[in-house]
């Protein structure tokens, strides 16, 4: 088996690297991959994007989001997690085994005394503790699996990513289901460091495996698929399912609820109501805010440039704001 030495930690490249490794006609052995990332929120290819990221907290943290090509929940990346990726002939005694690729984990968790053992379909755990979240996708004829495994994960962090705010939000999106976690350093006898450790899982893997590095050619195609989709928001956000939110809240002068749809991230309906007293037209804000991207700094523009003080009491304004926004 083929490993891929990659020492990126840019998600936007990592996952462009599986998917143009994926669809490469040209590699037809097996290969893997270990990698790690910055600090990023990876939602599932038909999440939701907004249903599974605290917006507030990880634009106050600096993490990013990005969409991967394979299904399942929204899953946090940080230094202290290591990412597998299994790339391999398809057959269809594969799909959906996860125990072939999960199996080398759990060895190499063996020779430095942890014992795991695999947990429902698509987990790995340790005392009934989840560590490692898989999923698998097929293209071009190659089956792709790949993993999380939270070895040293700040897990206060991760918590704060994925627990989304209370905004009413309906869609058709796969919902994350969230699992008791835990890192495996907390179950360690003797230190280990996590560059030990994946030396560790890469011989279990194969020790006699053969070992390369992109190409310069590799490398550049590789990048022009990270900027051309994966950081594109388009991909990250646009490219969820179509959903609704509602946001409501009462003032002094009144309550005021917001009805939103949106699809592939642009907002086709918006209704506003409430017992409040405006001094102008509201279905002029309702159609100002339609064919605006459901994001923080388009929705902030549009509503500037509708001056709401027209509607609304001055000293509301920012509060509408604030209401509106994700």
């Amino acid at each position: 088996m083929l490993e891929i030495i990659n020492r990126s930690n840019d998600p936007f490249f990592n996952l462009a690297l599986e998917e143009y490794l994926l669809d490469n006609p040209e590699i037809k052995e097996d290969i893997f991959l270990l990698w790690q990332n910055r600090p990023v929120v990876v939602v599932g290819r038909n999440q939701n994007t907004i249903e599974e990221i605290n917006q507030r907290f990880i634009q106050d943290k600096g993490i990013e989001v990005v969409r991967r090509i394979s299904g399942g929940g929204a899953v946090y990346h940080d230094l202290g997690n290591i990412n597998f990726t299994f790339i391999v002939n398809d057959a269809p005694s594969l799909t959906l085994d996860f125990t072939r690729f999960t199996a080398p984990v759990i060895r190499a968790l063996q020779t430095i005394g942890v014992k795991a053992e695999d947990q429902g379909r698509n987990d790995i755990s340790i005392d009934g503790r989840k560590f490692s979240g898989n999923a698998q996708c097929r293209q071009q004829g190659r089956l792709m699996h790949h993993g999380t495994i939270l070895f040293d994960t700040n897990l206060e962090d991760m918590e704060q990513a994925l627990t989304v705010d209370s905004t009413k939000i309906s869609s058709k999106g796969v919902k994350s289901v969230r699992s008791r976690v835990t890192n495996i350093t907390e179950h360690l006898s003797s230190p280990v460091s996590i560059d030990e450790f994946q030396d560790i899982l890469s011989n279990t893997i194969d020790e006699n495996g053969k070992r390369r590095e992109l190409s310069s050619t590799e490398l550049s195609i590789v990048e022009s698929l990270r900027d051309n989709k994966f950081r594109r928001w388009e991909w990250v956000y646009g490219f969820s399912p179509p959903f609704n939110v509602r946001k409501s809240q009462r003032f002094d002068w009144g309550s005021i609820d917001f009805r939103i749809n949106v699809k592939k991230g642009l907002i086709t309906d918006c209704k506003i109501y409430g017992d409040f007293f405006a001094t102008g037209d509201i279905s002029l804000i309702e159609q100002e805010l339609i064919g605006v991207r459901y994001r923080d700094e388009d929705l902030l523009q549009a509503l500037e440039h509708i001056n709401l003080a027209s509607y609304f009491p001055q000293a509301y304004v920012k509060d509408i704001i604030n209401l509106i926004s994700l």
